[in-house]
């Protein structure tokens, strides 16, 4: 696996009890995968000749981010690596311009958009879809809030062309809320779909996924799930994929970003689904039959730990088991720091109010945030 991030320290062990031999590429020893891992090649995943020496002797090559330069993808299929998912999937994850040009052609749902030249372009956009504001993302390189701009003006849409790549601007879409559809696709297209979520996000970042969505209508959630399905057959996903979605407050669902990799708010599957997402991007990428993705609970709830200003959250521990014995917390091995994803929490049940207070109150917690 490339990249030695939380979700690579969570998908190896997802392959413990397969007896998978997990080998990983690590920026530095410190990183979250890079703990726990017994065979850690520490090297910068940019270089072609590093990452071509750590893909001899491995069967197949995977990724928990999606910034391999696609140049390199390419050198690694044509030396006869397995990379799942493939640099011809994978461009859609990395280049927004390329992925909504994509699912233009293939009809998929989206908000309006093209690509923007300057703020004075950016004005013109905004014009043709009602006026501002709009969305200003740049095409490649933002994750959780960054390289997102909410644009009110055209002196407002200057930052997003000082980063020097593309620039795609979106409508403001009106939504409810924001949704997530899960699915796994093996590579003689075996596909499987984990139930529609909701995704609550604070400041660009993700903070609570709630399973089932609640209230989400029979029919769009199918509707959500045989998009996702379909997106992944029509781009050639092998492993996991994470559908963004608004659901709009006309009723329609539109899709806001593609993920290729264990993602957030698939999270809530290592304690609440019987199949995890971890453990079916493992089964999926070795084409082994995928497990069952069906919920075990009623209700399953995921916050994120965010780092605060209380350094040692472990202390925590002894008020969060004791409060909660059914919680299942989920650390990733980082320096806390304000702000960072520094584990989560999984909770479920029957009541969905109780299970959503549990499940902030241990995150609060362990956070500092809550203090009783």
């Amino acid at each position: 696996m490339v990249g030695g991030g939380q979700l690579a320290r969570m998908t190896h062990e997802a392959g413990i009890p397969l007896g998978i031999k997990f080998k990983l590429l690590s920026d530095t020893p410190q990183d979250s995968a890079a703990q726990v891992v017994s065979e850690v090649v520490i090297g910068d995943y940019r270089d072609l000749d590093t990452l071509r020496d750590f893909a001899r002797g491995c069967d197949v090559i995977t990724f928990d981010h999606e910034h391999v330069p696609a140049e390199h993808l390419k050198t690694l299929e044509a030396d006869g690596v397995v990379v799942r998912p493939g640099l011809d999937a994978l461009v859609h994850a990395q280049d927004k311009g390329v992925m909504r040009a994509k699912l233009d052609e293939i009809g998929a749902p989206s908000p309006r958009h093209r690509i923007v030249a300057d703020p004075a372009d950016a004005a013109a956009f905004a014009a043709e879809v009602g006026g501002f504001p709009i969305i200003l993302k740049t095409v490649r390189g933002g994750y959780d809030g960054k390289g997102v701009w909410f644009v009110r003006s055209e002196e407002d849409a200057r930052d997003p062309f000082l980063a020097g790549v593309a620039v795609l601007a979106e409508e403001k879409v009106e939504y409810v809320r924001e949704l997530a559809a899960n699915i796994v696709r093996s590579p003689h297209g075996q596909a499987v779909a984990y139930p529609v979520v909701e995704s609550q996000q604070v400041d660009g970042v993700c903070d609570t996924v709630i399973a089932p969505a609640p209230g989400l209508s029979e029919e769009l959630s199918g509707q959500a799930q045989e998009l996702a399905l379909r997106i992944g057959r029509e781009l050639g996903v092998v492993g996991h994929l994470a559908v963004e979605l608004f659901e709009t407050t006309d009723g329609r669902i539109l899709v806001n970003e593609l993920a290729m990799r264990p993602h957030n708010s698939g999270h809530w599957t290592q304690d609440g689904a019987i199949t995890s997402q971890f453990a079916n991007h493992v089964r999926a990428v070795l084409d082994l039959p995928l497990g069952d993705p069906r919920p075990r609970a009623t209700w399953t709830v995921m916050c994120n730990v965010l780092g605060g200003d209380y350094p040692d959250m472990y202390t925590a521990y002894l008020h969060c088991m004791a409060r909660d014995p059914q919680l299942k917390i989920h650390m990733y091995g980082k320096d806390v720091k304000p702000g960072r994803k520094v584990g989560h929490v999984n909770t479920y049940g029957d009541d969905l109010d109780d299970v959503l207070e549990r499940a902030r109150h241990a995150a609060g917690y362990l956070r500092g945030t809550i203090v009783e």
